[in-house]
């Protein structure tokens, strides 16, 4: 199918709430604090290189990017922040997970629980729905006019891509875990712009909801655990149908 992107809808991109170029920055200056951890210079450190590249790809400014990695190595001894996932159902069996990253634990776990309480899901343990999805780095190149098809899914793939993805505005690149810094590494030196660059949860099949009613309680649901500071990503297995304003 040529033009739609269904990664796109499963990672559940927000439009609206994720336009808050503030917010994004504070997810990524907590990525950031964690990546630090392992040291503070991104040559030695691949973590902190690859949220240096979705800090990138989200238009974040160099100067925004320093000071995050300057006042998280300031900081790692007054801020404790944790990376916890939590998995569980929404409405119609559809499979969840939620990427946190924290500083008060009790205080997620209590907020989350609430959202999938209110909406009609339901937290569950890890790993009782992990297993549906594999881990894999994504890069998405904006399509310019004028690029070359073939070219730039030989150039991705030269570069170690486990498959490419040619879509009406964009090409989508995918790699296992371990190649993504590599492959990544390899397009941005050849010059090619991202539209977005991480790493990422993807469902080996998925779930088509067309209900009305449920699709509505599901998106409520996205949303809401979306607009938690807590909450970095939200994967799903749901087909959903596109919202109207998806694109605005």
């Amino acid at each position: 199918m040529s033009g739609h992107s269904k990664w796109a809808n499963i990672k559940h991109k927000k439009g609206k709430a994720d336009a808050e170029r503030g917010k994004i920055f504070t997810k990524i200056g907590r990525e950031i604090a964690i990546a630090v951890r392992d040291g503070g210079d991104p040559a030695i450190n691949g973590k902190l290189r690859d949220v240096i590249a979705k800090a990138k790809a989200s238009n974040m400014p160099n100067e925004n990017i320093k000071r995050s990695i300057a006042k998280a190595a300031g900081e790692l001894g007054n801020v404790n922040y944790e990376e916890i996932q939590y998995e569980g159902y929404a409405p119609g069996g559809v499979a969840v997970i939620v990427s946190t990253v924290t500083d008060n634990r009790n205080r997620t776990a209590s907020d989350i629980r609430h959202i999938f309480d209110k909406n009609g899901g339901s937290l569950g343990t890890n790993g009782c729905v992990s297993y549906m999805f594999d881990n894999v780095g994504m890069i998405v190149i904006e399509r310019k006019p004028g690029m070359d098809e073939d070219e730039v899914m030989m150039a991705a793939l030269d570069a170690g891509a486990s498959d490419v993805e040619v879509l009406d505005d964009s090409f989508e690149v995918t790699t296992t875990v371990s190649d993504f810094s590599a492959v990544r590494d390899n397009l941005e030196k050849a010059g090619y712009t991202f539209l977005s660059a991480e790493l990422t949860m993807i469902p080996q099949t998925t779930n088509e909801i067309t209900d009305p009613e449920t699709v509505e309680k599901i998106q409520k649901m996205l949303e809401m655990l979306d607009d938690l500071d807590d909450v970095q990503d939200v994967y799903h297995n749901g087909d959903l149908p596109e919202e109207e304003d998806e694109d605005e």
